[in-house]
C-alpha cells in the first residue's frame, strides 16, 4: 500500500520532474506540483508527472485573489483533474467558497499558516498569533466555507484535528526525517511524529528528491512509516 506522502516535485526541468515522479510512484500516494514548476511548464507538467503512474497529483498553487478570479482559476485547473488544489484560507470565506464551487471534483485544501512563518514573522505581517491560534481561526473559516482539506504545520495537527473532526483531510508540509536539514521551514516534525499527531498526508520534498536515489529514499521513509503505524503506542 502506498504511503500517505506527497513528494514535492520541485525540479528545475520537466524531464527531471518526470523521472522523480516515476521513481517515487511505487512507494507514495501522491506527487506535488508547486508554483515554480507549474509557471515554467504550465498544464503539460501535470500530465507529465502523472504519466502512467497510478499516483494522485497535488497542484499546490496557493491561489489567493478576489473570489471571482480564484473561482475562474480553480475552474480552469479542474480540467486537468488534480486530486488536490490549494488556496490560501486568508483569502476569506467568499474566496474559499468560490474555489470549492468551481472545482467540485477536486479537493480544495486551504492553507492556514505557512510553515516558513514563526511568531516574529506573523507579528510583522499583522496576523495575530500565536501560530497555533492563527491556524485554528483560519481552519475554522475554511471548513465553514466548504474546504474539505487543510494545510498546516505538524505542530498544529493535533489541535486542528480536535477542532474540525475526523472528516477533514489534514496535509502537513514541514516534514523532515530525523537528522535532515530544516531548509526554509520553521515548524517541522518527523514523518512518524506528524502521523502520530493525526496528519493524513505528509508533504516531503528535498529529503527525497535530493537523495542520490529518490525512489530508494521514498521507499525508506514509507517503510519507516509502516513500522511506526504497526507499533502499538506505549
Amino acid at each position: 500500500m502506498a504511503a500517505p506522502i506527497a513528494v514535492a516535485i520541485d525540479a528545475p526541468e520537466i524531464e527531471t520532474a518526470a523521472r522523480w515522479a516515476s521513481a517515487v510512484a511505487p512507494h507514495v500516494s501522491t506527487v506535488k506540483v508547486g508554483l515554480e514548476l507549474y509557471l515554467r511548464y504550465g498544464p503539460e507538467v501535470i500530465t507529465t508527472v502523472r504519466g502512467a503512474n497510478k499516483v494522485d497529483v497535488f497542484l499546490d498553487l496557493k491561489l489567493h485573489d478576489i473570489p471571482a478570479t480564484v473561482g475562474g482559476a480553480a475552474r480552469n485547473m479542474a480540467r486537468f483533474k488534480p486530486s488536490i488544489l490549494t488556496v490560501h484560507a486568508a483569502g476569506g470565506r467568499d474566496m474559499v467558497k468560490a474555489a470549492v464551487e468551481a472545482a467540485p471534483q477536486t479537493q480544495i485544501a486551504a492553507v492556514t499558516v505557512l510553515t516558513s512563518l514563526d511568531e516574529k514573522a506573523l507579528d510583522e505581517i499583522g496576523l495575530r498569533g500565536p501560530a497555533s491560534e492563527a491556524a485554528r481561526r483560519l481552519a475554522v473559516l475554511a471548513v465553514e466555507s466548504g474546504a474539505r482539506a487543510l494545510v498546516c504545520s505538524p505542530w498544529e495537527v493535533a489541535s486542528l484535528r480536535a477542532e474540525v473532526g475526523p472528516d477533514i483531510t489534514l496535509i502537513t508540509p514541514g516534514v523532515r526525517p530525523s537528522g535532515a536539514e530544516r531548509g526554509d521551514q520553521a515548524r517541522v516534525a518527523t514523518p512518524e511524529e506528524a502521523i502520530e499527531a493525526g496528519a493524513d498526508l505528509l508533504v516531503i520534498g528535498r529529503p527525497i528528491t535530493r537523495a542520490a536515489d529518490p525512489g530508494a529514499a521514498a521507499a525508506s521513509i514509507a517503510a519507516a512509516l509502516r513500522r511506526a503505524q504497526s507499533t502499538p503506542s506505549a
